[in-house]
C-alpha cells in the first residue's frame, strides 16, 4: 500500500469518527434543513446546491445511519451486540484497524470491556456454527453492501447452511445472513437474533 493511499485512508478514518461523534443537530446536513435531528432524511427537501450535496453525500448518510444504530447504546446485551456488528461492519468496509475501532468505541463513551460476550448459545451448534433457518432482528441495522437500507426490527433473515463465523470484533462472534425482503446480506451476532 502506497504512502498516499495510506494517508487518504487515515484522513478518511479521522474524518468518520469526527462525524461519527458529532451530535446531529451540530453538523451542516442539520443546519441546511437535509436531516433531522435524530438523523433521518427530511424527504422534502431536494439537494440542489454544492453546499447541500456535499453536506449529505454517501459519506455521510452511512455514518448517519450507523450513528442512529450506536444511538441504541448502551442498554443490554443485543444493543451491544447491534453495535458490535455495526463496528465490524466499519471494519471491512472501510478496513479500519482495531486500534482505530478503540478510537470509535472511545469518543462513543465505551470501553472495550463493555463489549463483553453476553450471548446466548441457544441457536449455536457445535464449532460454532449457527443453526441455519429463518430468524427476526432485534434491533434496526444496515445491509452490508450499500450501508443504506434499514433492516426493521422484527425484520426476517434467513441464516444459510454451514453458517461459521465471518470474523469477530473485540470477543463477539459476527456471522452474515440474508434479510429476506431485499435479499441483502447483513452481519448480525447471536445476541441480536430471535426465532
Amino acid at each position: 500500500m502506497s504512502l498516499l493511499t495510506r494517508s487518504a485512508d487515515l484522513v478518511y478514518t479521522f474524518r468518520f469518527l469526527k462525524l461519527l461523534v458529532t451530535k446531529f443537530e451540530d453538523t451542516n446536513a442539520f443546519k441546511l434543513g437535509i436531516i433531522d435531528e435524530k438523523g433521518n432524511r427530511i424527504k422534502s427537501k431536494k439537494l440542489t446546491s454544492s453546499e447541500e450535496k456535499s453536506a449529505y453525500n454517501m459519506f455521510h448518510r452511512l455514518v448517519f445511519n450507523i450513528k442512529k444504530l450506536l444511538a441504541k447504546v448502551p442498554g443490554g446485551s443485543t444493543r451491544l451486540a447491534t453495535y458490535a456488528a455495526a463496528l465490524y461492519l466499519i471494519k471491512e468496509k472501510y478496513n479500519v484497524s482495531d486500534a482505530n475501532l478503540e478510537k470509535i468505541l472511545e469518543k462513543s463513551g465505551l470501553e472495550v470491556m463493555d463489549l463483553l460476550n453476553e450471548k446466548s448459545e441457544w441457536f449455536l451448534m457445535e464449532d460454532k456454527m449457527l443453526s441455519p433457518g429463518l430468524y427476526r432482528v432485534r434491533n434496526e441495522k444496515v445491509v452490508n453492501t450499500t450501508c443504506e437500507e434499514l433492516v426493521r426490527p422484527k425484520d426476517k433473515i434467513r441464516v444459510l447452511d454451514e453458517s461459521y463465523p465471518v470474523g469477530e470484533i473485540f470477543g463477539i462472534d459476527i456471522y452474515e445472513a440474508l434479510h429476506v425482503s431485499t435479499n441483502q446480506k447483513i452481519y448480525i451476532t447471536v445476541g441480536e437474533i430471535v426465532r
